[in-house]
């Protein structure tokens, strides 16, 4: 049987070679060429060329979800930059991530330090580690202070999604901070358990000093479904997987349940290191969630089995590189728990 020319491999290899020397070789260059690989190199490659295509379509919410250590890894930056450039539309994410990212905003740096170092030792020091990741206890501590300080100004007598919250801690970051873009962008940040993580710890800090705001995580699965509900067409970008990934994913359950189904997501990219043989969300594939109706089944479908540390500076340099730009972003404006959706034109 004769194989189709865009299954030669060594032509894809040799074009990757072909890139590799020139001397005004461009990150997008490269993604375009291992695209044409086989194995996680080629799936990388196309994830940036599906990515690619979502930024083209002229009416579409993209959802980013982000679990695991991003900031403290050092992506801060990087995904501020994604969702100030619109690469993104709508975050859902861990509380962690979010609150390194608001320490970050605060001065507090994290270090690289020795994965092999003696633990105890750093604790008596007061020293924190991620792998060889290190951050200061007491700048951890200033964090959750800030919180408790932030949750202070807020009202009591009323109920808050995440949405809001993050919102309001966003206007008080600098631009570079992912909680800073996204309110300076219009993009909406969801934090689904929001009390794992220290800033529910910040929260309680208030909670026993007699400033009890409530954070209503129903209204949150309410305000995002009305995202999916009101788009013409849905995308979903995975670093990781857990909560933020079955958060987004839930939409189209809820859709469905309602009455306002139109299929499951259109696009679907995810990088993850977790297998799916186990049974867990992390690696489950998206065809796994196409019997779900939580992916349409003629979806694009890209899933990278590769730490995200790597591969989404290469996609997102690539897509920069590349020239995506988006020509109508959603627009979105909430009152009183209802959603009004647009799309700039």
């Amino acid at each position: 049987m004769k194989m189709r020319d865009q299954d030669d491999l060594s032509g894809g290899l040799e074009e990757l070679a072909t890139t590799m020397g020139m001397e005004d070789r461009s990150v997008h260059q490269l993604a375009m060429a291992m695209a044409k690989l086989g194995f996680q190199a080629g799936q990388l490659g196309r994830s940036v060329e599906a990515w690619e295509r979502m930024l083209a379509e002229e009416e579409i919410t993209i959802f980013f979800g982000l679990a695991g250590a991003m900031v403290p890894a050092g992506l801060r930056k990087l995904i501020a930059t994604m969702i100030s450039r619109r690469m993104v539309d709508c975050v859902v994410s861990t509380g962690a991530n979010l609150f390194h990212d608001l320490c970050e905003g605060l001065g507090v740096v994290h270090y690289r330090g020795d994965p092999g170092a003696d633990d105890a030792s750093l604790r008596e020091e007061g020293i924190d580690r991620i792998y060889d990741v290190y951050v200061s206890e007491a700048g951890l501590q200033r964090g959750d202070l800030y919180v408790a300080e932030f949750v202070k100004t807020l009202d009591p007598r009323r109920t808050y999604t995440s949405r809001e919250l993050m919102e309001g801690l966003g206007r008080r970051m600098p631009e570079d901070t992912i909680l800073g873009s996204a309110s300076r962008a219009g993009v909406p940040i969801f934090v689904p358990a929001l009390s794992d993580s220290s800033i529910g710890i910040g929260m309680v800090l208030a909670w026993r000093e007699g400033h009890r705001v409530v954070v209503d995580q129903i209204q949150d699965v309410d305000e995002i479904s009305q995202i999916t509900e009101k788009s013409t067409q849905t995308g979903v970008v995975f670093v990781g997987g857990g909560v933020p990934k079955n958060f987004i994913q839930q939409t189209k359950v809820v859709a469905d349940l309602c009455g306002r189904y139109r299929g499951g997501h259109n696009y679907a990219i995810q990088y993850t290191i977790d297998p799916p043989q186990f049974g867990g969300l992390s690696g489950c594939t998206f065809s796994e969630g196409v019997s779900w109706g939580k992916i349409a089944r003629e979806a694009r479908m890209i899933q990278v089995f590769v730490d995200a540390t790597i591969a989404l500076p290469i996609a997102v340099h690539a897509l920069e590189e590349g020239g995506s730009r988006r020509r109508s972003p959603p627009r979105f404006a909430w009152r009183d728990g209802d959603l009004t959706l647009a799309y700039d034109g």
